[in-house]
């Protein structure tokens, strides 16, 4: 019971802090907040698990997965290296390259505009969990299929996000640029692809996402002894929720650290855009 009283009482000191930070406002404010509320919500978690003595096999303690943690580090980074660096990763550079390139051909040629598109807008519909297990049985149980699934579900995002993002400018802008005799490749250079930085920021930003999902569901259907995909199903297996929380805590700071790094990218290079101001 004191666990649960505690953790309540913690819980409005919190939110009485929260309030007075929002009202200040400011850079500090902005980081303080969300992490303090973070924290409140595992002070929480561990107040309920221990007050009501819920079996850990439902639900472990942030305590005992933060214990996990700790023991499992050299696992846990081979896991994170298998997924991420090797799988999610390498897929996110070739399909987000390939889907800009591809992009630029759709917004030359209005023939590929025209089937191309409504062809991308079905197969991205496609559930991964079809789609998985085809790639794993051409491209083989190591990382390289699961590259394939991640370049399937990024590619598709990305492509129609720089198509649109190359059609932004309006057609006054256009004629502008034609009258001095530019080039498609000089208009492409010096107009399109300005005012496309925040639609491909936008693709790229959604693909981080994407391809942390598709290389760990990828390897549910197919993987050698590591990646956080395999451990998450093994472990559930033998009942061992402490692991699998523990892999889904390096997926989230994995999977958040790489949108913060490509938000902060997308600041440096649109910092003329409303949005960043």
């Amino acid at each position: 019971m004191i666990w649960i009283v505690g953790s309540l009482t913690f819980w409005l000191v919190a939110w009485w802090i929260n309030l007075a930070l929002t009202t200040r406002g400011g850079r500090f404010a902005s980081f303080a907040v969300p992490a303090l509320f973070g924290i409140t919500l595992l002070i929480l978690w561990e107040g309920m698990v221990r007050g009501f003595g819920i079996n850990p096999v439902l639900l472990p303690a942030p305590s005992v997965i933060a214990a996990t943690f700790a023991t499992e580090i050299p696992t846990l980074w081979t896991d994170f290296v298998q997924t991420f660096v090797k799988g999610a990763l390498t897929g996110y550079v070739i399909g987000c390259g390939a889907a800009f390139l591809i992009a630029v051909a759709v917004d030359r040629s209005p023939f590929l505009q025209a089937g191309l598109l409504p062809v991308g807008n079905f197969v991205a519909a496609l559930p991964i969990i079809g789609m998985a297990p085809i790639l794993v049985m051409w491209f083989g149980f190591d990382w390289q299929s699961k590259a394939a699934v991640v370049v399937v579900m990024v590619f598709f995002p990305m492509l129609v996000n720089t198509v649109e993002g190359l059609q932004a400018n309006d057609r006054m802008q256009r004629d502008l640029m034609q009258t001095y005799a530019a080039s498609y490749w000089q208009e492409l250079r010096k107009l399109r692809l300005p005012a496309a930085m925040p639609f491909i920021f936008n693709g790229l930003k959604i693909s981080t996402t994407l391809a942390l999902i598709g290389a760990i569901v990828a390897e549910f259907f197919g993987s050698p002894i590591k990646g956080m995909g395999f451990r998450i199903s093994t472990e559930v297996g033998r009942l061992a929720l402490d692991m699998v929380w523990a892999e889904i805590a390096v997926a989230a700071l994995a999977g958040s650290a790489f949108y913060g790094c490509v938000a902060m990218i997308e600041k440096a290079v649109t910092f003329w855009h409303p949005s960043q101001r």
